[in-house]
């Protein structure tokens, strides 16, 4: 079965911490909201202490418009992925040897916060030397969800060519998406949780000649799952001044009722129960979707202190995030044989959801 043999992430330049962000927002949202401090208490109550962003910080109290945010995406989403991809491909701790942009098969490029074409993976094989049949897979609009899909649709094309190397690079530049002048709740909550962020992972078939230092996760199986007619449950608006969140309040309670079926199927048709799950690798939407999912899968907290501990240094980063959590878990040498669940859950409604062992 494919493995997951490498996963680097990057983090933008400048470093935010809670306590600014919340005093951007205060100088913003002051003058629309009479009851703005109760309202700032969302800032404090996430667990969230850093976050990294492209731009500095005063730059997110000016007026820039969609064009403007869009150049600025292209422009760091090749920069940043350049980085990444050539740190994932040294594999500094999990590969014997780095390997070369040449040996790489294919590409699948997750994002949801900017606008390219050409894609910015073909951007990026202009600034390095991938082979000019390497195979480019865009996949666009499924948020936080992302970063996961894009292993789980990297270990089928690995099924389907068991010698392929694939990279799965996801980039997020969430922040170059506020808006100043949206005082919507959905906006506030929003700007208290999310942030920038890029990862990539390396994937290989059975018969790649690329080999790991230390045992890596095998991807077993993987299923995906969309809720009908919930398109508002989360997403983006598309405006002329650009991309306005939409962000449910509803969320925690759709996963309490949601998420605890569609695992425990996943889990029973391969056999197994939630109790031989040894490594939770959970996309840590905020503090109340962590709590949600361990109420619905009956985990306790110690399953989730990983994604706890991602999102209090990185905030929601949205697709990156479930690859900052599993190198954490890799870096960590889980022992052979363990079993991991990777899950996150994005616009759709939908979720999706990863078979790990470690061997």
């Amino acid at each position: 079965m494919p493995k997951i043999l490498a996963v680097s992430t990057f983090k933008p330049p400048h470093q935010v911490y809670q306590e600014q962000a919340t005093e951007l927002t205060r100088s913003l949202f002051s003058e629309k909201y009479q009851d703005i401090e109760r309202l700032l208490k969302v800032f404090q109550n996430g667990d969230i202490e850093t976050r990294n962003v492209c731009m500095p910080l005063d730059w997110y109290g000016k007026k820039h418009d969609f064009e403007e945010r869009n150049d600025l995406y292209i422009q760091q989403a090749v920069e940043f992925g350049v980085q990444a991809v050539q740190s994932c491909l040294q594999g500094d701790g999990m590969l014997d040897t780095p390997i070369a942009p040449s040996m790489i098969d294919a590409i699948f490029f997750v994002s949801s916060s900017g606008i390219s074409t050409p894609s910015i993976d073909a951007r990026i094989m202009n600034r390095m030397d991938f082979r000019d049949d390497t195979k480019r897979i865009p996949i666009w609009g499924l948020g936080c969800a992302g970063g996961a899909a894009g292993i789980s649709r990297a270990h089928e094309y690995c099924l389907a060519f068991p010698d392929a190397n694939v990279l799965v690079l996801s980039v997020e530049l969430c922040s170059l998406t506020f808006q100043k002048d949206d005082y919507s709740k959905s906006n506030l909550v929003g700007v208290s949780l999310f942030s920038d962020g890029i990862a990539c992972a390396l994937v290989t078939g059975d018969q790649s000649l690329v080999k790991a230092k230390k045992a890596m996760p095998t991807v077993i199986a993987t299923t995906s799952k969309l809720m009908p007619d919930s398109e508002d449950v989360m997403g983006w608006d598309v405006k002329n001044s650009g991309l306005y969140v939409v962000f449910s309040k509803s969320i925690p309670a759709i996963i309490t009722q949601w998420l605890g079926p569609f695992v425990h199927e996943f889990l029973g048709n391969h056999g197994l129960t939630k109790d031989e799950i040894t490594h939770f690798v959970a996309h840590p939407g905020g503090k109340k979707v962590l709590e949600a999912y361990e109420e619905a899968l009956g985990f306790d907290s110690t399953k989730t202190d990983i994604s706890r501990q991602v999102l209090r240094e990185n905030g929601n980063m949205s697709s990156p995030t479930i690859l900052y959590v599993l190198e954490q878990y890799m870096n960590r040498e889980p022992v052979a044989g363990d079993y991991g669940l990777m899950a996150a859950l994005g616009p759709g409604f939908c979720g999706e959801l990863l078979l790990l062992k470690w061997d």
